[in-house]
């Protein structure tokens, strides 16, 4: 089982200031591994990154909210970003992985306790593609609370489960720009199919990720011209987060305060950058 790689410790003070009310709409917390035990049948192992150090990077970053995204080395165990949430007094909201014995008891629990959504892995490095019966019958069930579905896809996956996406009824969230590859270009058929899918008005994406998509080392700069075509392409349904921290990761690791800075060349209009980290996160999670 593969061991990944601990987040840099020594986040740079951003150039810049986010604004109030700032949402880093996709972070994790890993364990601890003695409080909060790993999945066994995961197929990674991170470090430690408690509730604790999530704040601390937040209140250094300046980053007012968060949404904690659910991963798979904790499976369907959603206890760890649970207890994050209930510790962070308004602050967090979350993201399950659930399965499809899931009770709609259950997931009211989950809604009540700060959840907004669900997310299935299509990863190949994660396991593939979930059972898509299990996606559909879970998808139906979360309609009526007015959550909505994380979509980890691979570049190609969006090409090949294109049909399937175009059915989705509730609002659907492409993780890190698709995984596209940025040494393939702007027009590569993956990115003009994510493109295409933006013009669903369900559709909505995160401009982060920028290390799993570049070809390169830091600060990643090559990932610019993906995100700035998403964010023009729907400025009402894009989010930002910086993914700590950084599983699965083995080429540069990013430093969280220089992907802050990446965010500011990504979106260089202030009214945008609003919208893109206050106004559209606080819409859809409820903040």
């Amino acid at each position: 089982m593969k061991s990944c790689l601990p987040p840099d410790p020594h986040p740079v003070r951003p150039v810049q200031r986010l604004p109030a009310g700032a949402c880093d709409a996709h972070c994790h917390v890993f364990g601890p591994a003695d409080v909060f035990p790993y999945a066994p049948d995961r197929s990674y192992t991170p470090p430690d990154a408690p509730f604790e150090r999530l704040v601390a990077l937040h209140d250094h970053l300046g980053a007012s909210r968060g949404v904690i995204v659910q991963a798979s080395c904790h499976g369907t165990d959603n206890t760890a970003m649970l207890d994050a949430i209930a510790r962070g007094n308004g602050r967090y909201r979350g993201v399950a992985i659930v399965d499809g014995d899931v009770t709609d008891e259950q997931l009211e629990d989950l809604d009540a306790r700060g959840v907004r959504g669900v997310r299935f892995n299509f990863v190949a490095h994660l396991g593939g593609a979930p059972d898509l019966d299990v996606f559909d019958r879970v998808l139906e069930r979360i309609e009526r609370l007015g959550w909505h579905v994380v979509l980890h896809l691979d570049a190609q996956d969006i090409l090949q489960y294109a049909g399937r996406i175009a059915r989705i009824k509730v609002p659907f969230v492409i993780d890190h720009m698709g995984r596209v590859r940025a040494e393939a270009g702007v027009e590569q058929q993956p990115f003009r199919q994510l493109l295409e899918l933006m013009r669903n008005p369900l559709a909505w994406v995160k401009v982060c990720g920028a290390e799993r998509v570049s070809a390169g080392r830091r600060p990643f700069d090559d990932a610019i011209p993906f995100a700035r075509a998403l964010i023009e392409a729907a400025p009402d349904r894009v989010l930002w987060g910086t993914d700590w921290p950084h599983p699965n990761i083995s080429k540069d690791m990013p430093n969280d305060g220089e992907l802050v800075d990446l965010l500011f060349r990504f979106c260089p209009d202030a009214a945008l950058r609003e919208q893109l980290l206050v106004t559209n996160p606080a819409r859809l999670y409820g903040f």
